[in-house]
């Protein structure tokens, strides 16, 4: 397990540049960050992506089920005097605001759906919390891509390493986790968990069709922006004929980009 797993304000920088440097430019190819704007992250953690935004004068929200996750929000947006909303709980279980007012401009969804077994239900309930004209940012790694079981939270230092052991079947990968990797209980149900609700490209998409959303822009990633921080690797764009090999874009993907819109 890597040190920014553990010492979370590393985490929060490293998020804080990666968010400024690549997150809010791309938004801002279809929607200016205005001063003012509401903006919300589900599954924020402890807030780095929301950093910039407030920098930008924003008003931020974040909601995380991890308790401790929002305890660290509010201490790092304290200690950098800046101001944010932070709530602990499920966001399927919050009601769709009633006025616009109340709704957001920007709504952030970086590295959860991924994380969500019933993927249509969540993405078809955000929609009622945008504006007209909102933008919902998405970004996950795609599943067959290296390391798009999240195995790298393995506390293994050998196995967190060892690239597409997720693609292994339940029963082997199991077998892997409990007995190779010797990886505690809670760490074998957490990646068991994201095997099952795995994102793919074409997965994605459909869900985004079913709900509906207009995709205004996708970007697939050959090296994730955000390795950048932590690896000190440069960020390449997938080619546009990879992009567009259905399938196969997903072994090359270590990240995936949508700027979404409600229909």
């Amino acid at each position: 397990m890597q040190k920014r797993h553990i010492d979370r304000s590393i985490y929060f920088m490293e998020s804080s540049n990666t968010s400024r440097e690549f997150y809010i430019p791309y938004i801002e190819r279809f929607k200016k960050v205005l001063d003012g704007d509401r903006v919300l992250e589900i599954g924020c953690g402890e807030g780095g992506n929301l950093f910039p935004f407030v920098q930008r004068r924003c008003r931020v929200a974040g909601i995380d089920i991890a308790r401790i996750r929002i305890e660290q929000a509010r201490k790092f947006f304290m200690g950098n005097h800046c101001l944010g909303t932070f709530r602990c709980g499920d966001f399927l279980q919050d009601p769709v605001p009633e006025q616009e007012t109340d709704k957001y401009d920007i709504i952030l969804l970086h590295d959860v759906i991924e994380h969500i077994a019933d993927k249509q239900a969540f993405l078809s309930h955000i929609r009622g919390f945008l504006k007209k004209k909102g933008i919902l940012f998405v970004a996950f790694p795609a599943w067959q891509m290296p390391f798009g079981g999240h195995q790298q939270i393995c506390k293994s230092r050998i196995f967190s390493k060892v690239p597409f052991t997720h693609l292994l079947s339940y029963s082997w990968y199991t077998f892997f986790l409990k007995h190779v990797a010797k990886e505690n209980a809670d760490t074998v149900r957490e990646l068991l968990y994201i095997k099952k609700c795995g994102t793919s490209v074409e997965k994605f998409e459909q869900t985004v069709k079913a709900c509906p959303y207009h995709i205004l822009n996708r970007q697939l990633w050959l090296v994730n922006p955000h390795y950048k921080q932590k690896f000190n690797l440069q960020p390449i764009k997938l080619s546009p004929f990879l992009s567009n090999i259905r399938y196969l874009r997903d072994y090359c993907s270590t990240s995936c980009f949508y700027l979404l819109r409600a229909d």
